[in-house]
């Protein structure tokens, strides 16, 4: 396999028919892809039973509550509306928050020329500081492939992929993601059968 067919920074987005319900209309950001397989984000399912605020607490990451409670980010959140994502089914328990460049760290993986994704304790207190990156997504668990798997998927027609943007990435309600990223792709969602196989 040649490298331009790796997917790194790419979204991917689930068909209509999908075989695994974990996954129906999901739409995962690549973070690394390479022959012994691949790693990514779900970005536009949230996580249930915990919020940020929550989150911290249980990581015994210091914060100001009562500044949680009015304070803005200078970033397009609010504290208030920071929002856990359910990343995928591997490593629940473990966190990672995929991010635009503007912040970087020692351990902070480059994902892209705009992309980044960090995974320690610090960026979260960064982003509680109103420090951290403009932009982000924090995510709980991940979603992998093993070697081949990912292609193999693909083949049998479960996954389309796209270039992302920004807007669609952080700015845009979990339940739009998936559409909008149809329709970015040129694909009519209402055109598509859930059912795949020959005539």
């Amino acid at each position: 396999m040649i490298k331009a067919s790796y997917l790194d920074g790419q979204l991917l987005l689930a068909m209509p028919g999908m075989t695994d319900p974990r996954f129906d209309r999901s739409v995962i950001y690549m973070c690394n892809h390479n022959e012994e397989g691949a790693m990514g984000l779900v970005i536009n399912s949230a996580a249930v039973n915990i919020d940020f605020p929550g989150l911290l607490k249980q990581l015994d990451v210091p914060y100001d509550s009562e500044k949680f409670s009015n304070k803005s980010f200078s970033s397009e959140h609010t504290k208030e509306e920071i929002l856990i994502h359910s990343g995928g089914p591997v490593e629940v328990g473990r966190g990672f928050i995929l991010h635009t460049a503007d912040y970087m760290q020692d351990s902070t993986m480059i994902i892209s020329e705009t992309i980044a994704l960090t995974a320690t304790v610090d960026i979260l207190a960064a982003i509680a500081q109103d420090e951290g990156p403009n932009n982000f997504i924090i995510a709980l668990g991940y979603t992998g492939w093993g070697q081949g798997q990912l292609e193999e998927e693909i083949n049998h027609n479960s996954w389309l992929h796209i270039e992302p943007d920004e807007e669609l990435l952080f700015r845009t309600d979990l339940d739009l993601k998936w559409p909008r990223a149809m329709a970015k792709l040129g694909v009519d969602i209402t055109m598509l059968s859930t059912h795949s196989g020959n005539a």
